[in-house]
């Protein structure tokens, strides 16, 4: 038996407006409806706070609410909360974007594959009970988007299960580090990373294809380099995780990067470092002035972000 709680409300029904809202806020995080007027949540932080909002404003415009906590058979009110349908809502427009992505539109498919995400997150968050159909989407959202990624970057790379090895920055001191030309936003912050905080004297090569990468060069973000993907981490995140480099900072930058790189939660910040990035990318075509450019970006996010956590402190 857990512990559940119960909304009873009655609105004035004249007021539209305030029901309506009320009605989007119990959706929204998740209730099940009893009968007209009756919601019921499992217990936890959120819930409690989103039922005792809509108690306030219920309450402020004459209405009637009761929140009460109860106990309840977990078999009886548990098939309340299934997701099933709308996870196979959400699986059929991943497969539309699927079968839809070309060349031409890769584009358009990721900042879809952004949406989608996005939309599984908030399914996610409501998903008290989850089962399989949780796993299938998940997956079919991460196909959805390595499949993005090597439309738009045929040599981008795929993940690694081996485990991420700790180790020094004064062992990679003065070296050569090789990735592919015409760098997007994991191989510029990461070139950025090395430079900044792993080897200041690094030289960057620029490969027309990973092939061309020299035996005694450091490789980094693409298929058999010293730092690639693993996991669900892209390059910059291994970078950091290998160097023991995870200040709040440089992990608010690498949430940018992997969002922007193969989705996941958006940062607030990661739409306007696109489009900056996308613009000095079109206008530079020489890859060392672009990853000068890029690392005054990176520069002026780190330099903010600490600013933000000594404010906090």
């Amino acid at each position: 038996m857990s512990t559940w709680l119960l909304l009873v409300l009655g609105l004035p029904t004249a007021n539209a407006t305030e029901r309506m809202r009320a009605w989007r806020a119990l959706k929204a995080c998740g209730s099940a409806v009893l009968r007209d007027g009756v919601y019921l949540l499992p217990e936890h932080p959120a819930g409690r706070e989103a039922l005792e909002t809509v108690e306030r404003e219920v309450l402020a415009i004459n209405g009637t609410a009761y929140l009460l906590q109860v106990q309840g058979e977990d078999e009886r009110f548990i098939p309340l909360f299934d997701r099933r349908e709308d996870y196979a809502r959400l699986c059929g427009d991943i497969a539309q974007c699927r079968d839809e992505l070309t060349g031409e539109t890769a584009l358009q498919a990721a900042r879809q594959a952004r949406k989608l995400r996005k939309a599984f997150a908030q399914l996610s968050a409501i998903d008290f009970f989850p089962g399989e159909a949780r796993q299938q989407a998940d997956s079919a959202l991460e196909e959805l988007e390595t499949a993005i990624g090597r439309t738009l970057s045929a040599d981008e790379p795929y993940p690694s299960d081996a485990p991420v090895a700790l180790l020094a920055p004064g062992d990679f001191q003065g070296r050569r580090w090789a990735t592919r030309k015409r760098p997007w936003v994991d191989r510029l912050a990461s070139a950025w990373l090395i430079r900044r905080f792993i080897d200041p004297q690094a030289q960057i090569l620029w490969l027309d294809s990973p092939g061309d990468c020299p035996a005694d060069a450091l490789g980094f973000d693409f298929d058999g380099a010293a730092f690639s993907h693993a996991g669900r981490r892209v390059t910059f995140e291994t970078l950091l995780a290998s160097f023991q480099l995870e200040s709040t900072a440089l992990i608010r930058i690498g949430a940018i990067v992997h969002y922007l790189d193969i989705g996941g939660l958006q940062p607030a910040e990661a739409s306007g470092i696109e489009r900056v990035l996308a613009g000095l990318r079109a206008g530079i075509s020489d890859d060392d002035l672009l990853l000068q450019a890029a690392g005054s970006i990176f520069d002026g996010l780190l330099t903010a972000f600490a600013d933000d956590e000594k404010n906090h402190d």
